[in-house]
């Protein structure tokens, strides 16, 4: 059986399969020996093997993942391609990659059925046979004997490696990858389903590259919210073109930007040194759109500080339909800070659920500032939570008037420190879309007053 957990971590580096059962220390030295044949400033390609990923039938993380590991390590990524399962196109998608790049790391194409050929193929380029791994082998028969089932003699075809490579371990199903280096070329080939794919690229892949190369990258991500990417970056530009390391990289998402500084050193030491003072810099320049570091999104940002102030919260949504909510128990944890959340369409329930007064209704509406202040203030009291927080508005595409269009959304947000009203315009006369970016932006300023709230406890 293969090792598994800190037993399989503590015999890195993997074994070298030569044709046999056998490995030995000759093969680990070896495998240090070839230490440096990386160059320093090696590039990687991503080769993404599965004609279902071209038709659209699964969406494609592996390449996000694999890129974001290779960043830790300062690998350069500067293409992701897709083939499908043809092989033909799979050879002439590996030999242009390896044109352009040092290493590619594949995906896919490593099961037990006749167009999995990412091991074919990538032997094929190298010059060496396939040969039956047999430490492989009974991971495969036992596997089958263990849940019971009837091994077939097409799944032996997993076990068949190319001469020389590196084999890696799949913990979590049966294909084995591999890493065949040569001519200052190395192809390291992962299984597809992202659960096996990223532990085994992470357990063993990232530590292999590790050892070749003798700087880091370290980066952290600034969150800003409340400022558009071309404002960040007008104020920013000079030091932008100026900066080679570290580096100020911005990133736009819906009514966000992240702004990446990222630094280059022998170790992570140096570059945590090197990144800090431009981290603290910006931060202190620009406070009141910073959200976070490092942080990954508003609402996660918004539950780590209830929990640090030991504080509960609780929503009261109309336009948004619960996506407040939604995004608020995205987050592992939350319960200890989210009370819950009311979904108030109706007049009748911001009323009778949350309190709202009738004569507010009646004279300023459903979407305006003052029904959305009761509407917060009606949930806090309603969850006996510490802070309320509501959205109302007119999401579109229809029901927008002259005086209150497609896209006018007031948030509140309630507590006994600090309460705010914000009146948002977020229409932009796009009809495709445009209800589900009214909503999005509609939550994220919901998750930013919530966090403000959050901030200004004493």
């Amino acid at each position: 059986m293969p090792l598994r957990g800190r037993q399989a971590r503590r015999d890195w580096p993997p074994r070298r399969h030569n044709g046999g059962a056998n490995s030995s220390a000759v093969h680990i030295s070896r495998f240090y020996q070839l230490k440096g044949l990386i160059p320093v400033n090696a590039s990687a390609e991503i080769l993404c093997i599965g004609t279902e990923i071209l038709l659209g039938n699964i969406v494609n993380t592996n390449s996000r993942e694999i890129s974001c590991g290779l960043a830790e390590l300062g690998v350069g990524v500067y293409r992701h391609t897709v083939v499908g399962d043809n092989p033909e196109r799979l050879r002439e998608a590996l030999a242009a990659a390896f044109e352009r790049s040092s290493i590619v790391i594949t995906t896919g194409g490593l099961g037990p059925t006749y167009d999995d050929l990412s091991k074919e193929t990538i032997a094929g380029y190298f010059g060496v046979p396939l040969e039956l791994h047999e430490p492989s082998s009974r991971h495969l028969h036992c596997y089958f004997h263990k849940v019971g089932r009837q091994m077939t003699e097409n799944n032996l075809k997993q076990a068949m490696m190319p001469r020389g490579c590196i084999v890696l371990e799949n913990h979590n199903g049966t294909a084995p990858g591999a890493i065949v280096e040569g001519g200052g070329k190395t192809a390291i080939m992962l299984p597809g389903p992202p659960r096996e794919m990223l532990p085994m690229f992470r357990e063993q892949v990232m530590p292999y590259l590790a050892r070749r190369s003798d700087h880091v990258l370290v980066s952290h991500s600034i969150h800003f919210f409340g400022i558009g990417e071309s404002a960040l970056e007008a104020q920013l530009r000079d030091e932008m073109e100026r900066m080679e390391n570290p580096t100020l990289a911005p990133y736009a998402k819906d009514g966000e930007v992240m702004l990446r500084v990222t630094a280059r050193a022998h170790t992570k030491q140096e570059a945590e040194e090197m990144t800090a003072p431009v981290v603290q810099s910006l931060c202190e320049r620009f406070s009141q759109y910073i959200y976070g570091v490092d942080v990954g999104d508003l609402q996660t940002a918004a539950v780590r500080a209830l929990t640090e102030k030991g504080l509960k919260a609780a929503c009261a949504e109309s336009c948004t339909g619960g996506y407040v909510s939604k995004r608020l128990t995205d987050v592992p944890g939350c319960s200890a800070v989210f009370d819950c959340g009311v979904t108030s369409y109706a007049n009748e329930i911001k009323e009778r659920v949350l309190g709202v007064a009738r004569e507010t209704l009646a004279r300023y509406g459903a979407v305006s500032e003052q029904t959305a202040r009761e509407m917060a203030d009606g949930v806090r009291r309603l969850a006996g939570a510490d802070i309320g927080v509501s959205t109302t508005g007119v999401a579109g595409p229809g029901g927008g008037t002259r005086e209150k269009p497609v896209g006018l959304v007031y948030v509140a947000v309630s507590s006994e420190w600090y309460s705010d009203v914000k009146e948002l315009r977020l229409g932009r006369g796009i009809e495709t879309g445009e209800r589900d970016y009214i909503r999005y932006i509609a939550a994220s300023h919901a998750l930013s007053m919530l966090l403000e709230a959050a901030a200004k406890k004493p």
